[in-house]
């Protein structure tokens, strides 16, 4: 009988510089804190990852350029990433692009972000090829659901057709994630987790979708603004509503509109808040500490997140729901006391979403 050599795990990818820590604290605070929770191993990985699909994503979501620029720099960026050698980032074009859609950003930070592109794309080169096939992969499916985006949405008011275009859509530009940082974790930290790598996949997929999902009734007043209706046509007729007539109640609430959608809303929330749960029974699976209290954070915060929307109902529309900052602290105070326990994380998860405690 052979015995199989013992697992080795992938040795770790060198970490970020200050400067480069700092602008991914600016572009996703929330993001930031679940980063430097994560076991040394996982950090470069997915901080370079996230910081390069926040730039394709602020090339895809701004409406300041034309779309026929954006769709270029983005062809431009997704083929500096998919590229084999650093030079790509050095490219004239691709940073004449960059700089002067830089210049057209109101956010300061995206457009440090915009700026700082040139160097960070040369962080690819850093990780170890395992992990920068991953980041590559992942990048590849969301600047993918990027495209689509751009493509789907051109000037003038447009809708995703059917619920299975809405879960493709959740699928390519988050549910991916789920599935990338699950893969991280199989290969650096052995014994991660208390259920089999198969669910894991399964569920870590669920809760990115369901984070996408999240990011879509919490911004849907500035999408539909922007002419972009992410609730799919087909689920929308049965209501008896239409994109068109979402957006005018978007600019200016219309009571009839705003009753109609009502049970929808709701049962959007609804399947949301079960994939977030599906992220929390993930987190909770996870071993290392660290790693799961960087696994649950998005969870606890979505789940008050979606208790909010559930307050403001289908108004939300016409306003910017968010878990305030003075919250955020104090769940992390009272995690940081109850020692990141499974029993408390679960707690909070039950107390965020407005359920009773037992």
């Amino acid at each position: 009988m052979i015995t199989p050599p013992p697992f080795q795990p992938t040795p770790p990818s060198p970490g970020m510089s200050a400067a480069q820590r700092r602008l991914l604290r600016h572009v996703s605070r929330s993001f930031d804190l679940s980063i430097r929770l994560l076991p040394k191993a996982l950090q470069a990985p997915v901080a370079i990852g996230y910081l390069l699909a926040r730039a394709t994503d602020t090339v895809a979501d701004t409406t300041a350029l034309p779309l026929d620029q954006r769709q270029v720099l983005l062809d431009r960026m997704t083929q500096a990433i998919a590229a084999r050698s650093t030079s790509a980032s050095e490219d004239p074009e691709l940073q004449r692009l960059t700089q002067a859609f830089a210049t057209q950003q109101t956010d300061p930070h995206e457009r440090a972000l915009m700026q700082a592109l040139p160097q960070c794309l040369p962080l690819l080169h850093t990780l170890h090829p395992a992990d920068l096939s991953s980041v590559r992969q992942v990048l590849g499916h969301i600047t993918r659901g990027q495209h689509l985006d751009m493509a789907r949405f051109g000037p003038g008011l447009h809708a995703l057709q059917t619920e299975a275009e809405l879960a493709d859509y959740t699928w390519l530009v988050a549910g991916c994630v789920g599935e990338f940082w699950t893969e991280l974790c199989g290969r650096h930290l052995p014994g991660y987790s208390l259920l089999p790598q198969a669910e894991m996949m399964r569920i870590g997929r669920q809760y990115g979708m369901g984070l996408q999902r999240l990011n879509i009734i919490r911004d849907a007043g500035a999408d539909l603004a922007g002419g972009r209706c992410y609730w799919p046509v087909d689920t929308l007729t049965h209501a008896s509503l239409t994109p068109a007539k979402l957006a005018q109640a978007a600019q200016t609430p219309n009571t009839d509109t705003l009753l109609a959608l009502s049970p929808l809303y709701s049962q959007w929330l609804d399947h949301t808040h079960a994939q977030l749960a599906d992220g929390m029974r993930y987190a909770l699976a996870l071993k290392p500490l660290r790693l799961r209290l960087a696994s649950a954070l998005p969870a606890l915060i979505g789940a008050r997140t979606v208790a909010l929307l559930r307050q403001a109902g289908p108004a939300a529309l016409n306003q910017r729901v968010k878990m305030p900052r003075h919250e955020v602290r104090a769940l992390l105070w009272r995690i940081a006391l109850g020692l990141g326990s499974a029993a408390v994380l679960q707690k909070e998860f039950r107390k965020l979403s407005g359920e009773p405690l037992p």
